[in-house]
């Protein structure tokens, strides 16, 4: 065997040994971790009512108050709010409330057949609305701070659009409000979500929904992975390889599958109303959707906004957040963008740990008196 090639020989049979030794190691850490370590939404939270499925919870607080009107965190119907609460040292909600934010939320609980019927008329003017005189009565407070993630954002926008008399601030995270305005993004990777949907004939979105009565979870989660083809092939062996042997990285990526696979069912009117009304005919921000009979008209809104999303959003793009601005009825509005991150990104990427909350915080605090 020539030199060059005893040396290629060695580097293979090295490279080879490496990876059965990380292959070992890996099975060890795995073999030692039990579904109930792969915990998420773990902050300490109180029950303070229930309506149906939907919960109102307040959080406990860690340290001294510094926002003391009560933030809401209303998320997505799409998934979990446990994204929001993921772990320890990627959470939005611990890091608030190590900001002094006095902190609710609203968990809208699994969800199937039996809230077929629930519309978005339901979401915003019932629940939302009974969860936001409750943490009045409980706090004293007439107004809250509503901070809504992704659709969550869509329900609180048409809130504080409708409700205006409630509504002391609108934080908003990634939340689409111009469903078309990705149309002339010219990154081709983002609106994929967008164009997908526009694409769905309207008597198909009708006839699945006829039939299924939800829009399934696992088709959302196909949808999703389909976005990222390269990485949904990827995951599961290139990149859990190379991680399973450092147990850190192994819970951070096992947390993360763990809410991508609890994805619920949305309620097939409200994604009725989501779909047809919202992706195919753009009726917000063209003020034409209606709740209750009631126009959403967004020149209603003259609170604070707080407008935050990333720059890199394949599922939400830039443009269909940052058309809010334009829409608006008052003067006090802030973008926050991120760059460099994606949808869930803003949320969990380390680039996003702490920097979200206290943009968050700091945009509050001289407007919480």
């Amino acid at each position: 065997m020539t030199e060059p090639r005893k040396t290629a020989f060695n580097s293979i049979l090295k490279d080879f040994a490496e990876n059965v030794g990380k292959f070992y190691k890996g099975a060890d850490v795995l073999a030692g971790i039990r579904d109930e370590d792969v915990d998420v939404g773990t902050t300490p939270k109180t029950l303070v009512m229930r309506r149906d499925k939907v919960k109102l919870f307040r959080y406990e607080p860690t340290v001294k108050r510094t926002v003391e009107t009560p933030v809401l965190i209303v998320y997505s119907l799409v998934g979990r709010y446990t994204i929001a609460d993921l772990q320890p040292d990627r959470s939005l909600v611990r890091s608030l409330l190590a900001e002094g934010v006095n902190l609710w939320l609203i968990e809208w609980g699994k969800l199937g057949r039996a809230e077929r019927w629930l519309t978005m008329d339901d979401y915003v003017d019932d629940y939302i609305h009974e969860a936001v005189h409750r943490i009045c009565r409980e706090t004293g407070h007439d107004k809250v701070t509503l901070l809504g993630i992704c659709q969550g954002g869509v329900f609180t926008t048409c809130y504080a659009a409708l409700h205006p008399e409630k509504v002391k601030n609108l934080v908003l995270t990634m939340t689409p409000i111009d469903f078309h305005a990705d149309i002339d993004d010219p990154e081709p990777s983002h609106g994929l979500l967008n164009i997908w949907t526009r694409a769905l004939a309207p008597e198909d979105i009708d006839r699945m929904v006829d039939a299924l009565g939800v829009i399934p979870g696992e088709l959302m989660s196909l949808i999703f992975s389909l976005m990222t083809p390269m990485q949904a092939l990827t995951k599961y062996n290139v990149e859990l390889f190379d991680i399973a042997g450092d147990k850190d990285r192994l819970m951070n990526f096992l947390r993360m599958e763990k809410w991508l696979a609890d994805r619920q069912d949305h309620p097939s009117a409200a994604g009725r109303q989501w779909l047809k009304e919202l992706y195919h005919e753009n009726r917000l921000v063209e003020g034409r959707f209606e709740l209750l009979g009631r126009i959403v008209d967004l020149r209603a809104i003259d609170v604070p906004v707080l407008n935050i999303f990333g720059l890199d959003d394949h599922i939400i793009p830039a443009t269909c957040s940052k058309a809010l601005g334009g829409q608006i009825g008052g003067t006090d509005y802030t973008e926050v963008p991120f760059q460099g991150v994606g949808h869930v990104g803003v949320l969990v990427s380390s680039k996003s740990q702490g920097k979200l909350a206290k943009s968050i915080v700091e945009w509050l605090q001289p407007r919480d008196g």
